[in-house]
């Protein structure tokens, strides 16, 4: 389920949302190595700033799902999505794992501006990675056909470590965090109903 074989090609081919997300993250990213890259747009105009989106900016509660600091930030948030993403894209399709991930993330960012000071900034896909998570958590809990026995044994320890490390690494949005596994959570069982 979370072992990736496939070539790059078919990768993009059998998933196309994470194959944009990734690409979106990538292009961001590298465009801060760039010199003549507008660092300003991507930070001042793309960041979860509390404070402006209290004054109207309502796309900060949307783009910071797309914008990461520093190489490790980038790396782990892109490769938690490319491994435990396409299983997801796959059963569920292109629109509603769209959903999904969009979802957490907004809701992540919404209880992030309701939450925390309106000085607060912050950046990162980890709401959305953590709403994937939360799908997952879902299913186990349904004893859902689609998660195998083996399937869970690999899930909910790093679910455990992830949510664990939220609380003991500096810097993280621990809001976005419980918030984006809390709505893919709840979204699980609402899908996985139907």
């Amino acid at each position: 389920m979370f072992v990736r074989t496939e070539s790059f090609s078919q990768f993009i081919r059998l998933y196309p949302v994470i194959s944009i997300i990734a690409a979106i993250h990538t292009i961001l990213f590298l465009g801060n190595l760039v010199p003549f890259f507008p660092k300003v747009l991507v930070f001042e105009q793309l960041a979860g700033v509390n404070l402006y989106i209290q004054n109207g900016e309502w796309w900060r509660l949307i783009t910071p799902m797309f914008v990461h600091l520093g190489f490790a930030h980038f790396l782990f948030n892109t490769f938690s999505l490319v491994l435990f993403g396409p299983p997801l894209e796959r059963y569920l399709g292109k629109l509603s794992f769209s959903l999904i991930y969009l979802v957490s993330g907004i809701s992540a960012n919404i209880a992030t501006f309701f939450l925390k000071p309106l000085t607060y900034s912050h950046v990162g896909a980890s709401g959305a990675i953590f709403g994937l998570f939360g799908y997952y958590l879902a299913l186990i809990s349904m004893k859902h056909p689609f998660i195998t026995r083996d399937n869970k044994q690999i899930l909910l320890p790093i679910i455990v470590i992830g949510l664990g490390m939220t609380f003991f690494q500096s810097g993280i949005n621990v809001t976005a965090h419980i918030f984006g596994l809390l709505a893919g959570f709840l979204l699980g069982r609402f899908f996985a109903k139907k």
